[in-house]
């Protein structure tokens, strides 16, 4: 009798520990990289809550302007990405992300002095350079810092840490919208300004790095777009992270236009995303720690982003709690797909780039996902929300094809060479005490 209550009571116990040891990193360098990516969240998660009112309550700007100086940054995030990740080649990661953090710490605090658009354009220029500096520097600080074992599980430790961030940052985003008053939001950029000190603290304290060996005659910073292999997986995987952009702008604007789903879902399911990322992040990561499995990660996400395309137009013909049911199962989809897919970026970032110019070919990397960013939001609008439903079916075969591609374009691109003479990328380093 006391044998058979005992085992499913063991059987819990062990879940749960798989289950905590999925979320809570292990000690050691991964869990102090995870927890210096939730201090920075709280920090960049309330400024993305708080800063439309922020900049139209405190600073005073139309629309049109803050719409003007977002787009301006996105350019300047774009143009700079690569020069930016040379940068990171040349100095090192750690003190690119070092100072990139205290540039972000000096212009929040002088967010508040800001005089007219001229003003704002400047901070919010700056920010989004720095930003996309700091970016590449720690992708490419945690890649050179740990085993390549390791490597894709503490980026995904850093996701599920960034989402608790996030999560934390749009609470407190909360109570500055509830005061509403100009010192408040003062108050939340000054707070911002004192996070991002205390994370450049973190990342001061975390190992030293050496110096990457150089080949003796360097590539410049831009020659990582001439190398078309690598320039095609990187395409091929910043088109799959279109499912942001379905997950938060088209899927929203579908359940708006084209179901009797209550808007409140909408709130529900941006929650669901959070958790389940927080949950299983690392155990999606799993396998794709080399090229191939990243690659073969890659075509699971892009399959599951077809899958949900063809579901969600399912909830157009459907009414009341089975239309609930088939957003929410729709939503399961795409998230699942955003997990696998990250993952499988993580492992292409981590084993393609050469060591010496890993920070350009990050940086490069991420050209993949802006140009996603201009022709997503848009295009997939136009398929699936402004055809009525049809077009989710053509925007399922694109992404079946890009799914098809990834794995060709990845082992093409892992056999072609890349620097003579220089360290493979798998190669780990001996850190500096």
């Amino acid at each position: 009798m006391g044998g058979t209550i005992c085992l499913p009571v063991m059987g819990a116990r062990d879940s749960i520990r798989t289950a905590v040891r999925d979320v809570v990193p292990p000690a050691g360098l991964t869990r102090a990289l995870a927890v210096q990516a939730m201090v920075f969240a709280v920090g960049t998660g309330l400024f993305q809550a708080g800063s439309a009112v922020f900049f139209t309550r405190a600073l005073g700007l139309s629309p049109a302007q803050v719409g003007l100086g977002l787009s301006l940054a996105a350019g300047a995030s774009l143009l700079g990405t690569v020069p930016l990740g040379g940068l990171t080649d040349r100095y090192g990661p750690q003190r690119v992300w070092i100072v990139c953090l205290l540039l972000d710490a000096a212009l929040f605090a002088a967010y508040p002095f800001v005089g007219g658009v001229a003003g704002f354009l400047a901070v919010v220029i700056a920010l989004a350079v720095t930003g996309a500096a700091t970016g590449v520097a720690r992708q490419v600080y945690s890649i050179n810092v740990l085993r390549p074992e390791e490597r894709v599980t503490a980026m995904a430790y850093q996701r599920s840490s960034l989402n608790v961030g996030f999560g934390v940052g749009a609470l407190i985003s909360g109570l500055v919208l509830a005061v509403d008053t100009i010192w408040a939001y003062r108050g939340m950029v000054w707070f911002i300004a004192v996070v991002f000190l205390v994370t450049a603290g973190f990342v001061r304290r975390l190992p030293r790095l050496p110096e990457v060996t150089r080949p003796a005659e360097p590539m410049s910073r831009l020659a990582v777009l001439r190398d078309r292999p690598f320039m095609a997986v990187a395409l091929l995987s910043g088109l799959l992270t279109a499912h942001q952009t379905l997950y938060l702008t088209v899927m929203p604007l579908w359940i708006l236009t084209h179901t009797d789903a209550p808007k409140t879902i909408i709130a529900g399911l941006v929650l669901l995303n959070t958790v389940l990322i927080v949950l299983f992040q690392v155990r999606a990561s799993r396998g794709a720690d080399d090229a191939p499995g990243a690659a073969r990660a890659s075509r699971r996400g892009a399959v599951l982003i077809a899958a949900f395309c063809v579901v969600l137009p399912i909830s157009g013909a459907t009414r009341g709690p089975l239309t609930v049911a088939v957003l929410v199962a729709a939503a399961t989809l795409l998230i699942l797909a955003e997990l696998i897919e990250s993952a499988g970026a993580w492992g292409l970032t981590a084993t393609l780039p050469p060591a010496a110019q890993r920070g350009a070919y990050v940086g490069a990397f991420g050209l993949g996902s802006q140009v996603q960013f201009l022709i997503a939001p848009a295009g997939l609008t136009a398929l699936g929300v402004s055809t009525g439903g049809w077009g989710w079916y053509p925007a399922a075969a694109i992404f079946t094809l890009v799914g098809l591609a990834i794995v060709p374009a990845v082992t093409r691109a892992e056999r072609t060479p890349r620097l003579p003479g220089v360290a493979k990328s798998s190669d780990s380093v001996t850190l500096v005490p």
